[in-house]
């Protein structure tokens, strides 16, 4: 996905580069990205190559302090995924999780004695967090791993009042009007129309849809497409130093 995409930030042409020289001086993940993934295989010939550059297109000629901060680039862009493999470590790993505070998440509705979907719910960030107030939560992940992860801390740790299923965010398992609020970081935006009606559907009315991402290491830009929507905004500088947006809508029906 990432390859396919060119990058993160935006940044496509530094993305690119840096991809280009990281494989460059990994023969070996090179070889795995074209054999694991031979439909990408022409895409990472291309990158290596410095087909896709527009601008310094120079993708094997740097020592090795250069192609070292291109590999630190380069995976800083695909930390989120430690999670799939290795959910264990990403409480210290990934600034979106251990940089967040939970505060930031129940400045946004009360939870109290409430019923709660998480949607997308990854390590249990946000699920975690509103269990210590909520009724019942339900921590809705497609990925196994995570699934398993969330589910030995919730033995480990005794939490008595959090469920976790599966389920994606546009084809979520339960009936309509279900929950007091639903909330989700880093996950509504594949396709936004199918997505907050599906969010909304199973919200009670009255209810309040969340939209709560971590803190990170570089500024998040404005949600456009919640704006457009109505959902109300909140800005606030991270603990990292950047900006954040939190956004929420109540349900009326």
């Amino acid at each position: 996905m990432m390859l396919e995409s060119g990058g993160w930030r935006n940044e496509k042409d530094e993305w690119r580069r840096s991809m280009g020289i990281t494989l460059n001086a990994n023969p070996a993940v090179k070889w795995y990205f074209e054999h694991k993934c031979p439909e990408c295989a022409e895409l990472v010939r291309a990158l290596v190559a410095g087909r896709l550059v527009t601008t310094d297109r120079d993708t094997s000629a740097h020592d090795a302090s250069e192609i070292r901060k291109a590999e630190i680039y380069v995976l800083a862009s695909v930390e989120d995924f430690v999670a799939y493999t290795s959910p264990e470590v990403i409480a210290s790993s990934c600034d979106f999780v251990y940089a967040w505070d939970k505060s930031r998440l129940f400045r946004l509705a009360d939870f109290e004695d409430k019923t709660v979907l998480d949607v997308g719910s990854g390590t249990g960030r946000l699920a975690f967090a509103a269990a210590e107030q909520a009724a019942w939560v339900y921590a809705s992940e497609p990925v196994d791993s995570l699934r398993e992860y969330m589910r030995e801390k919730i033995a480990h740790d005794g939490i008595k009042n959090m469920r976790v299923v599966d389920g994606m965010a546009d084809a979520l398992p339960y009936p309509n009007d279900t929950f007091d609020i639903v909330m989700s970081g880093h996950v509504i935006g594949d396709d936004f129309e199918r997505e907050v009606a599906e969010i909304t559907r199973v919200c009670r009315h009255g209810g309040w849809l969340i939209d709560c991402p971590g803190d990170q290491g570089f500024s998040i830009k404005p949600n456009e497409e919640l704006r457009k929507r109505g959902w109300e905004e909140f800005h606030y500088v991270g603990t990292l130093g950047f900006d954040v947006y939190c956004y929420r809508k109540q349900v009326l029906k």
